[in-house]
């Protein structure tokens, strides 16, 4: 596929992935928005937070987590399963089940063990059996329209999470940092887009990369939550092996793990996630780890996030990795939308019951 023939794309893409991508800054800036129409989500205390969701749902909350980290005085747990643990109880719990659909089996269990618990609920979804539970309960519901994919609503996912937490008085509100974030993503984006040929377009070169190879995406702080949305996008947009790993966790194992099979090194590629935010250790890890690997014989490349703020940071980094998952699938000849395998699975778990 040559990836400077966005006409062919349209073949490959007939649900216009590409353009859900493209939208991610006006996503982000209405999600936002719609979050502080909604009603408030809290008149009780809240001591600790937990986020259940899964997927592209889960990926918002990590991005909200790791964004509020340095401002919010109280923890944030993001949930990936069912139930819950057993500190969640009780009314200065604050369980917030977010699910795309509303039909997200996991994230269901988990906010019908909130409400057994008495913990306050904040539904979010764009409809489902958990808008339907939580109206029926008397619990709050934010619903947000979106027809596509989970994976391509981070924006909601994350935007609607940012409001709940700044109208909670969890978070500041973002104000200059929102704006410095939205023109990065928008600049980024007219140098990432389809008709930007791979001479002048960073998010091709780099899908030409992993072509052929398996991926491996490292990230630390801020970027830590980016690295596995890089790697989630990989997979479900490109159909292709990828895994992530966060510094410097990954220098006390992985870094001892890259020896054998010797003859399979030069198949890995490992991309580092940079970002001004990131910790001068952290950054100090990230290049003596990167020239071990390259020592190794192992493909590397750092990746620069763009702008002047952190959320700025946080996002201009994970919107170049959907355009190098969107690319890696036309090089790949793809569709990048349906993600057959998982909605396979998904049948069976509901025909197998239980």
């Amino acid at each position: 596929m040559n990836l400077n023939d966005p006409i062919a794309f349209q073949k490959l893409d007939p649900a216009n992935m590409l353009d859900e991508i493209r939208g991610l800054p006006e996503q982000l800036e209405s999600a936002w928005e719609l979050g502080l129409a909604q009603p408030n989500p809290s008149a009780e205390a809240v001591d600790r937070v937990i986020i259940a969701g899964m997927g592209g749902s889960a990926i918002g909350a990590d991005l909200v987590a790791a964004y509020l980290a340095p401002q919010c005085r109280v923890p944030i747990f993001v949930h990936r399963d069912y139930d819950l643990p057993a500190w969640a109880t009780g009314k200065n719990t604050l369980v917030i089940a977010s699910s795309h659909s509303g039909n997200t089996e996991e994230t269901l269990s988990a906010a019908h063990a909130a409400a057994q618990r008495g913990c306050q609920v904040l539904a979010i979804s764009t409809g489902g059996k958990l808008a339907e539970w939580a109206n029926s309960l008397g619990f709050l519901h934010w619903r947000f329209e979106h027809a596509g994919q989970p994976r391509a609503a981070v924006g909601y996912s994350f935007g609607l999470l940012l409001a709940a937490f700044t109208r909670l008085g969890l978070a500041t509100e973002p104000g200059a940092e929102l704006e410095d974030c939205l023109q990065a993503m928008r600049s980024q984006r007219a140098e990432l887009d389809a008709q930007v040929p791979d001479t002048r377009n960073l998010a091709k070169r780099l899908a030409g990369q992993l072509i052929g190879r398996y991926v491996t995406v490292m990230g630390s702080d801020l970027l830590a939550p980016v690295a596995r949305r890089w790697k989630g996008q990989l997979s479900e947009v490109a159909k292709a092996w990828a895994q992530f790993e966060f510094l410097p966790e990954a220098d006390h194992n992985t870094l001892a793990g890259i020896v054998n099979p010797e003859p399979r090194l030069n198949e890995l590629v490992v991309l580092f996630l940079q970002s001004p935010s990131d910790h001068p250790r952290n950054r100090l890890r990230s290049e003596l780890t990167r020239k071990i690997f390259m020592l190794q014989g192992i493909a590397t490349d750092f990746v620069n996030a763009r702008g002047a703020s952190r959320l700025a940071h946080l996002w201009t980094a994970l919107q170049l990795g959907d355009y190098i998952a969107y690319y890696l699938a036309m090089a790949y000849q793809v569709d990048p939308t349906p993600v057959e395998m998982i909605e396979s699975l998904k049948q069976e778990m509901k025909t197998a019951g239980g």
